[in-house]
C-alpha cells in the first residue's frame, strides 16, 4: 500500500516530541512490511528541510505562527495543506497525527475532500477544553474532520471518552497502543556514578521543577548520584536553572539542554533510572523508550502507561506530589537488585506488549478495510 502520515512539526531538538516518534516508528515498521511510506510535516530550526528521518522519506514545508501565544496550536502551513490537497490521491490511505492546530486539521480536511481514506490518531491532544478558542475551532474543523474519518485511533479509555465528547462517532473509534522498536542498546542500571534522568520538554505539565526539588532533597543522602534533565525549554527552564543554582548541588543536578531525537536512546542508556513526574500524560513515548532499554521507570498515577507498568513490575507508580516522588526514587537508588528486576521487567514489557511489528500489523489490517 501507499501510505502517507502527517505530523505537525519537525525540529532539530525534537520539540514536538511523542507524535513525531510514533509516526516515524509506525512508518519504519510499515516499510519493513513492504509498504511505500511518506511522512508529511512542517519544519523549523533546520538549515535545510529534512528529506528523511531514520530512513523514512519526508516532505516538509516551513511553518509560521498564525495565532500568537498558543504555542504549537498556533502554527500553520498553507503550503503543506496545498500539497496534501494536490497529492492525497496518490496514496491508498492518509494517517494524520491530529491536534487542535492549524497544520494537521486543514491538512486532514484537504485529504478527506480528495476521497482518500483518512485515519486519525490524536495522542490525547483532542480533549475536553476550557480554552475559548476550542469551541469555534471544533465546530469549524475538529468535529467535521473526526466525523469524516475512516477510523480514529485512541490510546486510553479517557481519550476515548474525550473524543466522543468532542464529536467523534463511537463506531469509528479504534484502540491502538504506541509501539517502540527493539533497540540493540541496553541500560546498565549498576553503572557508577548512578544517573537519574528526566528526559522531556521543560514544560509545566511535565513538572521538571518537581524533579529538581526531589533531587535537592536526595542529593545529600546519595553523594555519588547525579540528577540530569534533558530536553528543550517550553517555559520552565529559567525556574529550573535558578532552583539548581540556589541548591548548592549544581555540580550534580544539571540541565543538559535539548537533544536531537536520534540521540535520546544513547543518552538514556547511560542512566540507571528514568523519572517522569508529569500529570495527565496520555502515553509517553519517552517512558516506552526508556523501558525498552531496560531502565526502571517512575511515573505518576495519572500517566496512561501506569497500569501496564504496574502489571509488568517495570517501575514505581506515585501520586502527583514531591512527597511521593522522593521515597520512590530513594527506594530504587538504595536497592540495586530492585532496579535490576524492574529493568528486566520493563524491557520484557515493551517486547511483549508494545512491539512495533504488532502495531504495524493492526494498522495494515485497518488500512486495508478502510481502503476497501
Amino acid at each position: 500500500m501507499r501510505i502517507a502520515h502527517i505530523v505537525t512539526l519537525l525540529s532539530p531538538d525534537g520539540a514536538y516530541g511523542g507524535p513525531v516518534r510514533v509516526a516515524v516508528n509506525q512508518l519504519r515498521a510499515l516499510a519493513d512490511m513492504g509498504h511505500e511510506v511518506t511522512l508529511f510535516a512542517t519544519h523549523r530550526g533546520f538549515d535545510s528541510p529534512p528529506t528523511e528521518i531514520d530512513g523514512v522519506p519526508v516532505v516538509a514545508f516551513p511553518t509560521r505562527t498564525v495565532v500568537p501565544g498558543l504555542g504549537f496550536a498556533g502554527l500553520g502551513s498553507p503550503a503543506l495543506t496545498r500539497e496534501i490537497r494536490r497529492r492525497a490521491v496518490e496514496f491508498d490511505v492518509v494517517h494524520v497525527h491530529l491536534a487542535r492546530d492549524l497544520v494537521t486539521l486543514p491538512a486532514a480536511r484537504a485529504a478527506q475532500r480528495s476521497g482518500t481514506p483518512v485515519f486519525l490518531q490524536t495522542h490525547g491532544m483532542i480533549d475536553e477544553s476550557s480554552n475559548p478558542l476550542a469551541a469555534p475551532l471544533d465546530a469549524m474543523l475538529t468535529r467535521p474532520v473526526l466525523r469524516a474519518a475512516s477510523a480514529v485511533f485512541f490510546l486510553t479509555d479517557r481519550e476515548r471518552a474525550d473524543l466522543i465528547h468532542v464529536g467523534a462517532p463511537e463506531s469509528a473509534l479504534t484502540a491502538l497502543v504506541n509501539g517502540v522498536p527493539h533497540s540493540a542498546l541496553a541500560a546498565d542500571v549498576e553503572s557508577t556514578p548512578l544517573d537519574v534522568l528526566f528526559l522531556a520538554r521543560l514544560h509545566q505539565r511535565k513538572r521538571p521543577l518537581e524533579f529538581v526539588r526531589a533531587a535537592i532533597e536526595l542529593a545529600p543522602e546519595f553523594p555519588d548520584v547525579t540528577f540530569s534533565l534533558v530536553g528543550p525549554d517550553e517555559g520552565e527552564a529559567g525556574a529550573v536553572v535558578r532552583l539548581i543554582s540556589d541548591s548548592g548541588f549544581a555540580d550534580r543536578i544539571r540541565w543538559e539542554g535539548s537533544l536531537a531525537p536520534e540521540r535520546t536512546l544513547e543518552r538514556m542508556s547511560r542512566s540507571a533510572l528514568y523519572v517522569l513526574p508529569s500529570i495527565d500524560e496520555p502515553f509517553p513515548m519517552s517512558v516506552l523508550e526508556a523501558a525498552s532499554l531496560g531502565l526502571p521507570v517512575i511515573v505518576t498515577d495519572s500517566c496512561g502507561l501506569a497500569p501496564a507498568i504496574a502489571t509488568a513490575g517495570a517501575g514505581i507508580i506515585v501520586e502527583t506530589s514531591v512527597g511521593a516522588l522522593v521515597p520512590a526514587m530513594r527506594s530504587l537508588l538504595r536497592q540495586h537488585q530492585l532496579r535490576t528486576e524492574y529493568g528486566i521487567n520493563a524491557r520484557s514489557m515493551t517486547i511483549r506488549t508494545f512491539a512495533m511489528g504488532s502495531v504495524a500489523a493492526v494498522l495494515t489490517r485497518r488500512y486495508e478495510r478502510g481502503a476497501a
